[in-house]
């Protein structure tokens, strides 16, 4: 029964290892971020599984960091830094503090519905990958109410990315991603970008070591009071690109 399932999660401590994690990277979120956790909480909590929510705070200097702390979630942390690092600093954060087998990144503005988590659990838990990646680009994707720029734009990175870094996968950038366990300690330990790209970092590293990775087609949606500036997010992903390549010459990933 949906309420009596998350009304236990709420107030009673799993205690045993968490099948899965989550991890909500968050800055200056106040207006979102209590919409999205309930909605997580409302899911996931109806899956039978023991779970933990993380939420990496990123300095905000809103009342993000309160209202989480207000809400009483036993099952649910918040980790706070007195400075803003940067998104890939947060999931970095997230991840090395999860205890569950699985782990899921996933953004605060809940552009991907939570619902399409269990889409990534099975190739996890039931087909062997590694690391599952929710995707817009390739087919059984719904992506919708995205713009003309932001279109171009990401087919240009992506045709970068397939051919410069050789990375198998068509959309490295949305943010929803889960890995098992070891795969996330092990990635965002070598993790070097801290900013909005991590994310390339990360799959390129995952494709380096030989983990198996699942591209998924999932439901996204250009959620409103989006705080990317497309430009200069271009600018940083050619940047930190360019910094992958750099870093891989030199022998930092090995």
């Amino acid at each position: 029964m949906p309420y009596e399932n998350y009304a236990k999660w709420k107030e009673t401590p799993i205690e045993t290892e968490p099948f899965l994690s989550i991890v909500i990277p968050a800055y200056n979120e106040q207006n979102r971020i209590i919409t999205t956790i309930g909605a997580i909480a409302s899911h996931i909590s109806d899956l039978g599984f023991p779970w933990e929510l993380i939420l990496a705070d990123d300095g905000s200097k809103d009342n993000t960091v309160q209202l989480c702390n207000d809400l009483g979630l036993v099952n649910f942390r918040v980790l706070t830094t007195p400075k803003n690092g940067g998104k890939g600093n947060a999931v970095q954060r997230g991840m090395l503090a999860a205890k569950g087998k699985y782990i899921l990144f996933t953004d605060a503005d809940n552009s991907t519905p939570i619902e399409e988590a269990s889409k990534l659990l099975v190739k996890l838990d039931k087909e062997g990958y590694d690391v599952a990646v929710g995707s817009r680009a390739v087919e059984g994707a719904d992506e919708g109410k995205k713009n003309l720029l932001r279109r171009t734009l990401s087919y240009g990175l992506r045709w970068i990315v397939k051919h410069v870094l050789k990375i198998g996968v068509k959309d490295t950038q949305c943010g929803f991603k889960m890995y098992t366990a070891e795969a996330a300690k092990r990635l965002h330990t070598k993790q070097t970008i801290m900013g909005f790209s991590f994310d390339l970092e990360i799959l390129f590293l995952a494709s380096r070591y030989g983990y198996k990775i699942a591209e998924v087609p999932v439901t996204w949606i250009d959620a409103p009071g989006s705080k990317v500036d497309t430009k200069k997010e271009v600018q940083r992903f050619l940047r930190d690109l360019m910094k992958i390549w750099s870093n891989d010459l030199k022998g930092l990933y090995n």
